[in-house]
């Protein structure tokens, strides 16, 4: 049951000493309720308030670490149903299935494209997460082949899918201490697959037909000592799966069900490309914490990425860039100053557009906390005397021989504002809309 911050702050031993990181007892409790905080924070908590609270105040939905130390794979911990609620916490983590049925040289180009998939965007680094080697041979030596060749050739954590016993053992070893997850224990090999998740300390995927299957399942291997579960419940059609991840997360996160607690894991079967972007962008806004992808495609993976991360991005922190003067092209004394907001969005387009005119510039990024320009304006963040105060911090006015300064057109009322803190200084309203840089540039500087 959920205890409220004040029952949960009886239990406290409120010295308010501050080391547990929140300056008093009672909004450490406070936290501990809305399950943002671990009570092994608090070094003064007596046996009878761990016992009491530790089990009240820990996230509905266990956290799983995947993969090597040095490349490891958060999933699960989340506290939400919506991510307007507050935010979501680990983005769904994509991985591309290879199976030792196919010859292992066919393989390699493939397993080397994940590890070198990148994609830059708004200054985030976007790749692939995971490596599911599927057993289709159902023979030991194939399978560890392509194990060690896609250890090795990405250094990204594996799923071991297999109804093998001996090849899922000698996958185990060769993966020893990188924490592989293996897929996957089922109502008739329980037992035997706990046994093993245990031996090599080994995250392990729970994969039932039903809801009750799939309950009686968990509650079995937790009781075995099974720990870090992963939830699979294979569907005929992605509505069934999205009803089933839906059931599964409210269950979890409403009625603090602990067998149904754990993140969960989908896959993407059939060719259809427009299907599979559909199918998997329902998956990871409805509440996949894995994807398996059943090709490596380019065309499936820019959309899923930049959905993704769109979707985990904490509403509640903006991206934003490093507020200081970014040289656009080769700048010098006589090329004019541009003022933005260091929203991460707003940033890399005005600068990609006065790079696309030619004409080189400096840009001066203004602290608006990650808001964009009608937002910061309208919050007081992105001022007139913020944006003079910005210029003359960065050391232009004493660098620079050019005395122009080209703001966004959809703030054109700070002008004066600007002028008044930058005496002898021109300034542009530039135009409401990047698009329209370029052209701008062009038309009024580069002239």
């Amino acid at each position: 049951m959920a205890l409220t911050g004040l029952q949960i702050f009886k239990l406290l031993p409120k010295t308010n000493c501050g080391e547990c990181s929140v300056p008093t007892c009672m909004a450490f409790a406070m936290k501990l309720a809305a399950k943002n905080a671990d009570l092994a924070a608090c070094p003064y908590a007596s046996d009878a308030a761990k016992t009491t609270i530790g089990a009240a105040s820990k996230p509905p939905i266990r956290l799983v670490k995947i993969g090597p130390a040095d490349n490891e794979v958060l999933v699960g911990n989340e506290t939400v149903l919506f991510r307007h609620d507050k935010t979501f916490v680990h983005p769904t983590a994509f991985a591309v299935a290879f199976s030792d049925a196919e010859p292992l040289m066919e393989s390699c180009h493939e397993i080397a494209s994940v590890r070198d998939y990148c994609l830059e965007r708004v200054g985030e680094t976007l790749q692939l997460n995971l490596v599911l080697v599927d057993n289709q041979s159902e023979e030991v030596k194939p399978f560890v082949d392509l194990i060690r060749t896609a250890a090795g050739g990405t250094g990204k954590g594996l799923i071991l899918r297999s109804s093998n016993l001996e090849a899922l053992e000698a996958g185990l070893q060769v993966l020893e201490g990188d924490r592989p997850l293996i897929h996957a224990a089922t109502p008739e090999n329980a037992e035997q697959i706990a046994a093993l998740a245990l031996k090599y300390n080994a995250p392990l995927v729970a994969c039932a037909k039903t809801l009750d299957e799939l309950v009686a399942l968990t509650t079995k291997l937790a009781a075995l000592g099974v720990k870090d579960i992963v939830l699979d419940m294979p569907a005929d059609n992605s509505a069934a799966s999205l009803q089933h991840n839906t059931i599964i997360r409210k269950t979890a996160l409403k009625n603090n069900f602990e067998p149904l607690g754990y993140p969960i894991m989908n896959f993407l079967n059939g060719d259809d490309l427009p299907s599979l972007v559909a199918d998997a962008s329902t998956f990871i806004c409805k509440y996949s914490s894995i994807l398996v992808l059943n090709r490596m495609d380019l065309s499936l993976l820019l959309p899923l990425m930049m959905l993704r991360q769109n979707i985990y991005t904490d509403p509640q922190k903006p991206i934003q860039v490093e507020p200081k003067v970014y040289p656009i092209g080769e700048p010098g004394t006589d090329s004019p100053v541009v003022v933005t907001t260091n929203f991460s969005l707003t940033y890399f387009l005005v600068s990609g557009e006065i790079e696309n005119s030619g004409v080189p510039a400096h840009l001066v990024v203004v602290e608006t906390e990650g808001m964009s320009v009608l937002t910061g304006w309208a919050a007081g963040k992105f001022t007139g005397a913020k944006v003079a105060a910005a210029i003359k911090a960065s050391g232009l006015q004493e660098q620079i021989k050019c005395r122009k300064v080209i703001i966004p057109g959809y703030v054109s009322q700070i002008s004066g504002e600007v002028e008044e803190g930058l005496p002898g200084w021109e300034v542009l309203v530039g135009p409401g809309e990047a698009i329209d840089i370029a052209a701008y540039m062009k038309r009024q500087v580069g002239r």
